[in-house]
This record gives C-alpha cells, sequence and structure tokens, in this order.
C-alpha cells in the first residue's frame, strides 16, 4: 500500500479550532513578554489580546455553547469545560503580564496608574472635582427591590455591583444596588502635569475614580461591600435573509437588540465577595465557569486610552510610513496611462495605501470615465474611498457599491454609508441572500477612443487606510481585459442574480475557488507520486477547511513538500511520523498583522506546471462556500517573483517573530532573535 493510500485510510484526528484560536492569543500575549518590543506597543498586545478574546466569546464560543447542546454536533460537555478551562488560564496570564511585568517597568519609564490609597491631597481633591463634575452627573444607582429589578446590562459595559448596610430613604432594608457606567465617560484619565512626581506622567483610572466616591452615591448608607463588573454576550447578529423584505432595515433593528443577547462570561475583580458574584451568575444565568476573577480592570481593551495619551515616543514602535512607489507608479503620471503598459503590484503596509485612493480620486475627476463599481466590507466610519463614491454619484457618473451589511461588528457603518451613498443615486446593493461579499474588487470604466476600457483594484485586505497601515495585505492594479471582464461579470451577478460565463482569469467562491484549489493540491500529489517537483507553500490567516486539510494530508504523504504560514487557527497537525512529517506550519506574529493570502503550486519541471494566486480567501469552509471571494492568478514573471520574495521567503526564513505548529497543537518559538521577516520588508522599502 503507498503511503499516501495509507495516510488516506488513517487521516490524523484535526485539531480543535477553537483551542487554535486560544493558541493563536497566546503567540499575541508573548508579544508583551518580549524585552525587544517597546513598552507601549507591549501594553498594546495585552489589549488586543482583550479585544480578540471579547470576539471569541461573543461569536466563538456562543457558537461552541450551542454546538454542546445538539447531540449531532460533537461537542460535548467534556469539550466546553476543557476549553473554558483554557481561556480562564489564558486570561490569568494576562493579567500576570500587565500587573507583574509591563505596568512595573513603565512605572520605571515614569507612566504611572495612580491607586485613590497612593493618591496625595493634590490628587485627591483633583479627582474629585473631576468626579463631581464629569462623573456624578450621568451616573444613576439602581436599588434593587420587587419594583426595580434587575437592570439591563449591555454587552461590555463597564457596571459596579453594591452591598449596602442600613436602610434606604423608605425604611427597607434592600442591600443591593448596580451602578451602571454610561459608556460616554473616558476610561483612562491623565492628571494635570503638576500634579505629577517630577519626571511622572500620572493616569487614573475611571474604575477607581468612581470606587473613590461610591459611598456618595448612597446618602446615609454605608458601602459593605462592592465590585466592577462586565458581561460578554452573545453578538451575531441572526437575522433570517429569507423571511425580510429590507436586509438593511432588518439589521438596523437587529442593532439595538444586539447588546442584550444571550450571556456568555461575567468578569469581577478578584476581590469580589462570593455572596455578589453568586447573585450576578443568577442573574444572568450563567454556570460558575462563566466566571472570570481578573486582577485588575475588568475591561484591558480600554488601557489603548492610557498607551494614546502617553507621551512616550521612545516606547512606542518608530515611525513608519509605507513608501510611494515611484518607480513603478510616478506620481507626475496618470494612473490610468501608467497601467496601460502594466500592471502595478503594491505591497502593504510597506508600501502606502495611498495609490489605491488617489485611483479613484483620478476616476472620480476624471470626465472620460463614465462608471464606477467597488465592493464595500470594512472601510471604516471615516472613509476616504467611499466619500469620493459619493463625490463621483454627485458628478453623474454610474455609481455601483456592494455594501456587505453583515461584515461583523462593522455593521452600523455600512448601513450608514449605504444609506449616504443611496441619497446621491448610486446603486447600492447588498451582495447575495445567505453569502457574505468578502472579495476586494474596485473597477472603473472609461470611454477611450470610441470604446471602452476597463481598469481595476483586486485586493487580500479591506478598502481602509487605517487598517493598511497596520495589516499585511497586496493590491493589484491592472487593466489587463480577461481580469478586469471577470471582475465586471462578478458585479453583474452580484447585482443581478443571473449566471455567469466561467471566468477567464478569477477563481469565485463559491463556485470554482475550493474546486479549483482542490485541483491543484491533487496535481500537486500526482507530480510527488511520480516523483517530479511537487510543491506547495500557502500564507492564510486560518486553515480549517476539512477537505482541504485531507487533501494537503495525502498530498504531503504522496511525497509533496508543503509549508504553510497560517497566521491564526490551523486544524492540520503537522509533523505527525508517516502522515504528515513533510507538512511544516508556522505562524508569524509581529508588528503588523499578517492578512495577505499568497498560494503556490508547483507540479513539475515546467513553466505551465506552477500557479501562483492572490486571494480574498482564507482555507475556511466558510470562505469557500458561504462567502463570495476571488482569487486571481499573477502571470507576469516579475510580479510574480516579487510576490515570492517579499510574501513567501522571507516568512520561510523568519526566525525571531515565527512559530512552529506540534502535532499536539501547540506552538514553540522559533528563536528570541534572528531574521524578521517584517523588519526586513520595513529595511528595503524604508526611504534613503
Amino acid at each position: 500500500m503507498s503511503p499516501d493510500h495509507a495516510a488516506a485510510r488513517a487521516l490524523p484526528a484535526l485539531l480543535n479550532r477553537e483551542r487554535a484560536i486560544l493558541e493563536f492569543n497566546r503567540r499575541v500575549l508573548a508579544q508583551a513578554r518580549r524585552a525587544d518590543v517597546p513598552l507601549l506597543e507591549r501594553l498594546r498586545y495585552i489589549c488586543i489580546v482583550s479585544s480578540n478574546m471579547d470576539e471569541f466569546f461573543e461569536v466563538r464560543f456562543a457558537d461552541y455553547i450551542e454546538s454542546a447542546r445538539r447531540p449531532d454536533a460533537g461537542v460535548s460537555n467534556r469539550d466546553l469545560e476543557a476549553i473554558a478551562a483554557e481561556a480562564h488560564e489564558l486570561i490569568d496570564d494576562q493579567y500576570a503580564a500587565f500587573n507583574d511585568e509591563v505596568m512595573p517597568l513603565l512605572h520605571r519609564e515614569g507612566i504611572v496608574i495612580v491607586n485613590h490609597a497612593d493618591r496625595d491631597e493634590p490628587q485627591r481633591r483633583w479627582v474629585d472635582q473631576f468626579f463631581q463634575r464629569q462623573v456624578r452627573p450621568l451616573l444613576v444607582p439602581v436599588g434593587l427591590d420587587p419594583s426595580h429589578p434587575f437592570p439591563q446590562v449591555a454587552n461590555k459595559s463597564l457596571n459596579f455591583i453594591v452591598r449596602l448596610t442600613g436602610r434606604d430613604a423608605f425604611g427597607r432594608a434592600n442591600t443591593i444596588a448596580i451602578v451602571k457606567v454610561p459608556r460616554v465617560l473616558p476610561r483612562v484619565i491623565k492628571l494635570p502635569q503638576q500634579l505629577a512626581a517630577p519626571g511622572q506622567q500620572a493616569f487614573v483610572l475611571l474604575t477607581s475614580v468612581i470606587r473613590a466616591h461610591l459611598g456618595e452615591l448612597f446618602p446615609e448608607r454605608e458601602v459593605e461591600a462592592f465590585s466592577q463588573f462586565r458581561v460578554t454576550r452573545d453578538s451575531d447578529l441572526e437575522v433570517d435573509e429569507d423571511d425580510v423584505v429590507n436586509l438593511r432595515q432588518a439589521l438596523r433593528s437587529g442593532l439595538t437588540t444586539r447588546h442584550f443577547g444571550q450571556a456568555i462570561r461575567l468578569e469581577v475583580v478578584n476581590t469580589c465577595p462570593q455572596e455578589l458574584s453568586e447573585f450576578l451568575l443568577q442573574q444572568f444565568g450563567l454556570p460558575d465557569a462563566a466566571l472570570y476573577m481578573v486582577n485588575g480592570p475588568v475591561n484591558l481593551v480600554r488601557l489603548n486610552q492610557l498607551i494614546d495619551q502617553a507621551d512616550a515616543p521612545s516606547l512606542r514602535f518608530p515611525s513608519f510610513d509605507g513608501v510611494w512607489p515611484q518607480g513603478r507608479l510616478p506620481r507626475q503620471q496618470s494612473i490610468f496611462a501608467r497601467l496601460r503598459s502594466g500592471d502595478v503590484l503594491l505591497h502593504h503596509p510597506f508600501e502606502s495605501f495611498e495609490p489605491v485612493v488617489q485611483f479613484l480620486r483620478e476616476a472620480v475627476h476624471d470626465p472620460d470615465v463614465l462608471a464606477i463599481k467597488q465592493t464595500v466590507y470594512r472601510t471604516g466610519s471615516e472613509s476616504p474611498l467611499m466619500d469620493l463614491l459619493i463625490e463621483a454619484a454627485r458628478r453623474g457618473k454610474e455609481v455601483m457599491a456592494v455594501v456587505e451589511l453583515k461584515a461583523r461588528f462593522d455593521e452600523e457603518a455600512n448601513i450608514n454609508w449605504a444609506e449616504r451613498l443611496e441619497a446621491v443615486g448610486a446603486q447600492v446593493v447588498y451582495g447575495i441572500v445567505g453569502l457574505k461579499t468578502h472579495a476586494k474588487l474596485l473597477l472603473v470604466t472609461r470611454r477611450e477612443d470610441g470604446r471602452l476600457r476597463r481598469y481595476g483594484h483586486l485586493s487580500t485586505g479591506n478598502y481602509n487606510p487605517k487598517t493598511a497601515r497596520l495589516y499585511t495585505d497586496v493590491g493589484y492594479l491592472t487593466a489587463d481585459p480577461e481580469l478586469t471582464g471577470d471582475a465586471d461579470a462578478v458585479f453583474r451577478q452580484l447585482a443581478s442574480l443571473g449566471k455567469m460565463k466561467p471566468p477567464k482569469r478569477l477563481l469565485q467562491a463559491p463556485f470554482t475557488l475550493h474546486r479549483r484549489t482542490m485541483q491543484h493540491i491533487e496535481a500537486v500529489a500526482e507530480a510527488a507520486r511520480q516523483g517530479r517537483p511537487a510543491r506547495i507553500v500557502a500564507k492564510i490567516n486560518a486553515l480549517t477547511d476539512v477537505p482541504i486539510i485531507e487533501a494537503l494530508v495525502r498530498a504531503g504523504a504522496a511525497g509533496a513538500d508543503i509549508d504553510l504560514i497560517v497566521r491564526g487557527a490551523c486544524m492540520l497537525p503537522p509533523g505527525i511520523p508517516d502522515v504528515t512529517d513533510r507538512i511544516r506550519v508556522r505562524s508569524v506574529v509581529g508588528r503588523f498583522l499578517e492578512h495577505s493570502r499568497v498560494l503556490y503550486f508547483r507540479w513539475g519541471h515546467g513553466e505551465d506546471e506552477e500557479a501562483l494566486y492572490l486571494s480574498s480567501a482564507d482555507w475556511m469552509s466558510r470562505n469557500m462556500f458561504r462567502r463570495i471571494e476571488v482569487a486571481w492568478p499573477i502571470h507576469d514573471p516579475a510580479l510574480r517573483q516579487r510576490v515570492i520574495d517579499e510574501c513567501l521567503v522571507p516568512y520561510l526564513h523568519d526566525r525571531r517573530d515565527a512559530w512552529e505548529l506540534r502535532p499536539d497543537g501547540g506552538y514553540e518559538r522559533v528563536a528570541p532573535e534572528g531574521v524578521s521577516a517584517q523588519q526586513a520588508l520595513m529595511d528595503l522599502y524604508r526611504p534613503d
């Protein structure tokens, strides 16, 4: 029996997806413990872990709990308990890094959070004035009794629970009160410099300010015990798309109730009396395992406000601005004219996102441009690209925007953009019922010499200039008639819902992308069986699609060399002797969020026996079958080599920021120092 047939009969047990997500956050947390990372950036990584864990509970763990309730889902209560235990351990480690490592080092650098007990008299007077003027008018304590039931507590909001002695104004002995803290209040307040010690920058936390004045909220009563608390809720918007007339209106309505979904996690400080934590668990209908007692603020995400306010450039990463690729895209030349002589590839954030904005700006102001079409997934609440689309519609150009209303946590911003675009006459569609539009496409149609010519931009990332400075992505500007023709067909299909001819260059989910990916993997496997060169290198954000994993295992068992650069969750266990020992999986976690998707396949010696794609899709079932995605091949030899040299080779040789996946699902850092792919690319693109 051949090795690949044996592997096909005995495919390895896949790694748990939820654990893989937690493992990714452990790698992020490890950044907060690196001595070579500036201190404020180390604190930022701690904040990122908190934000990631919020989303984990709001989405993934909420679904996992629901799966455990279904006998056919294959998730047992023991599985649920194991993931909850790992989440507890990770969060405990996070607070240990915050309290025992990062904050003491920041204190040594003169950045201090001053607790109430440590404040001197002038500081206490200033905090008292701040509380009386800015905070107290917005606080409404709610004493609980039969006519004052437990209040609605919004998702991830800050609250206090208080136990009181004595009797209320009506002579009753109700002992529990809730204080809800409005989101509009800053969570980190910087003290005036004259109140800080020489050489220090002093901050106070809003929780500390309120805690010091809790007694004032309950005159003639004594605060016997208290705790901050925060509840995380299931935040997936559930809309039956087959049963709504207008998706935008249905989602707008759903946004009002999202903050009050099923409770999933309860956070309290570790000094919270057991009586109060049990009371809260009962109110939210949560088991004991859902209680997270933390050693510090219940929402470390808000410590980003300290990072933003601290005046300490030396404690941040050195500034880096992506360069405009002047040699390949001269500023003084029309981008349309440049694209008529060949395609242009942009590697963000090492190269600026501004050429993409300029491409659209030129289209808006060019009288020969007749139509502009763009997909809108995550652009942010402020977007120069959306402003340009609105301006284009005002100038009388045909504007079509495919707005994905279900881009998680960007729904409200996208609804607002959709309404603004419609108000100026743009054609707005919301993709396909049941499928998210995740493809990143921008298409311009221009009249030239009595005929129409298309120009396009395709991307692995979002049309968001802010995240383009923080995420690694690849953008592709082209006037190739086949590629732009395929993109135009995708737009027509999204608008008309009609069938389209097989595209000439694009691969599209949910139609051809998964099938072609499987065909490429099988071609590599067959080449390995025949002793020909057989190679796969894929750089993606996640690998969870079971058929693709099984195909990779078979190809590796047949003798193919496979390197997977997977930033986040990976369910394929590499390195199992005689099964996956030719498959290597690494994750790179550095200054920038690795976000580009690059796919390379070789199944022989000839130039026609290899393929290189850029893609908007990860190797996940949802991307392949429940989203509109695109992947496109790079045929130009120089651009192909550049993608390989910049997006694949450096990451295969990265040592400082790279982690290797073990067969058991754990990760090991490759080395504490050495080559960093991101640093090498910054050095390559840094202006002289």
